[in-house]
């Protein structure tokens, strides 16, 4: 091969060379890096907030519904208790929970004074009804709240077929009874000691109505347990009207100063989300369209007709 011919051959290969050690060192570079998102801040531990409350703003789930709204906007867990307005009390009084909602003004009143309490604010209403067999055995219906007591009562001592099954629990619901017993002129132990007629169930609003259904007897419910429960059970409303039937619920905060360690800032938040008149439409929609009428009535602007003050139904706590 002359010398002419190898210089050409010579040239061809290392472009080849070139070339290919060029294809090489694309295909192996490295691919761009791709961006690492900037890890997100966990969320701070939740705030515990623990309620005692009456029955019947659990039993007819109301505070299920009104809670997972606040658990949400404040990180936080609220835990329920739900009992008797008199055991309710008793757990506010021992500093086991952070918030109070029941429905006794007198007790109410009483708690606050002897320091266990501040800030109580209205948060609803509705009324109670006197509730019982569709045969109406002692022919109540139409009258009013004290006149159907003393009937019960009267015929009772002779008519086995006439039966009243009390809460006989201390709660706010026992205490109306017997508010309205004493209206009617007896003494709650004139009451118990006049026959088997009377029957003491020492149980929730729940648990009584389903005792009552059972004996077929008469007993004094509010409104919003009542709606709740009457799928289950045969009674019906007899009695529903008198101003002695309505009922008040409240909230208010364990006192900080008697118990430190309660948490009060998020007791106070809770209130004022009860108040707020996004919160009161929801109070006063719950479950309508599931049973044609309010189980409770929103406290916003109906402060004059309940019977309290303005600042007890919308001023929020500082």
């Amino acid at each position: 091969m002359n010398r002419k011919l190898r210089l050409i051959l010579f040239s061809f290969i290392m472009l080849l060379l070139i070339g290919a050690v060029f294809m090489t060192g694309c295909t192996d570079q490295a691919p761009a890096a791709t961006p690492t998102p900037a890890p997100t801040a966990a969320p701070g531990p939740k705030q515990e907030l623990h309620i005692a409350t009456t029955t019947s703003l659990y039993d007819t789930g109301l505070l299920d519904y009104l809670k997972t709204d606040f658990e949400g906007q404040y990180n936080a867990e609220v835990k329920i208790i739900s009992a008797g307005t008199g055991k309710a009390l008793e757990y506010g009084e021992a500093g086991d929970v952070d918030v109070m909602m029941v429905h006794d003004r007198v007790r109410e009143d009483l708690f606050i004074e002897n320091g266990f309490g501040v800030n109580r604010r209205v948060i609803a209403y509705n009324y109670f009804v006197i509730v019982g067999p569709e045969s109406d055995p002692a022919a109540i219906s139409g009258l009013s709240p004290e006149d159907a007591f003393t009937t019960i009562m009267e015929r009772g001592q002779t008519d086995p077929a006439v039966k009243f099954v009390s809460r006989g629990d201390e709660s706010g619901t026992h205490a109306k009874e017997k508010a309205i017993w004493t209206s009617a002129g007896y003494t709650y132990d004139e009451v118990k000691a006049s026959g088997d007629w009377y029957i003491e169930a020492g149980s929730g609003m729940g648990a009584t109505l389903t005792l009552a259904n059972e004996k077929e007897a008469y007993t004094l419910s509010d409104i919003g347990t009542f709606l709740a429960y009457q799928g289950d059970i045969s009674l019906v409303i007899v009695v529903e009207e008198g101003d002695i039937l309505l009922n008040i619920y409240s909230a208010m905060q364990i006192n900080p100063a008697t118990y430190p360690e309660v948490n009060s800032t998020l007791a106070k938040e809770w209130i004022n989300y009860l108040i707020a008149e996004e919160t009161q439409d929801k109070i006063g929609t719950f479950r309508v369209a599931e049973f044609g009428r309010p189980l409770f009535f929103p406290s916003l602007g109906a402060w004059e007709k309940i019977g309290v003050t303005q600042e007890e139904c919308e001023t929020p706590i500082s």
